[in-house]
């Protein structure tokens, strides 16, 4: 009897795995309009580095009208339609093992409208001398993730895929 509980037990856990895969990383961008709009100025960053409350912040009317010091206005239809993207793929919302530690590490009260400001990202950074970053010219700050994250575009920002312009390979 014991033997057929453990392996019921087995079987519903695989089973559960393939019903809800758990993937690295974050889900890599799969939406056009949001890549030419957004992507058109900046990393078109990926919508699991942020939970959907700090997405619909950032993509506001007035929000966008002054857009980190640039004006990102849109036609309405566009703003609701990227959103909407960002919503259905925000942290929350992922199975990727990045966006769940990312959305975990902003708590409930919080709405950071930058991906530098969630716990996770700072805590993943702290290490790294501001000479290597923000003293860089070559790669300024924090929030230019492709800069120094060579698989950022496919959503992979694993520590060999690092690579710290104007410095040797980074290990921490």
């Amino acid at each position: 009897m014991l033997s057929i509980l453990i392996a019921v037990a087995f079987a519903s856990s695989a089973l559960a795995g393939d019903l809800f895969p758990r993937f690295k990383g974050v889900a890599p961008v799969n939406n056009a309009k949001y890549e030419s709009e957004c992507g058109s100025c900046h990393f078109a960053y990926q919508p699991g580095l942020l939970p959907s409350r700090s997405w619909r912040k950032l993509m506001e009317p007035r929000e966008l009208e002054d857009h980190f010091g640039d004006n990102a206005e849109m036609e309405e239809s566009e703003r609701i339609a990227i959103l909407d993207f960002l919503i259905s793929h925000a942290a929350e919302t992922s199975w990727y093992k990045r966006s769940t530690k990312i959305n975990r590490s902003v708590h409930k009260g919080q709405t950071p409208l930058r991906i530098t400001e969630t716990r996770y990202i700072k805590r993943k950074h702290e290490e790294i001398p501001r000479k290597m970053t923000l003293d860089n010219p070559k790669v300024r700050s924090l929030s230019y993730c492709n800069n120094c994250h060579m698989r950022a575009a496919d959503g992979v920002y694993d520590d060999d895929t690092v690579r710290i312009p104007n410095f040797p390979a980074w290990d921490d």
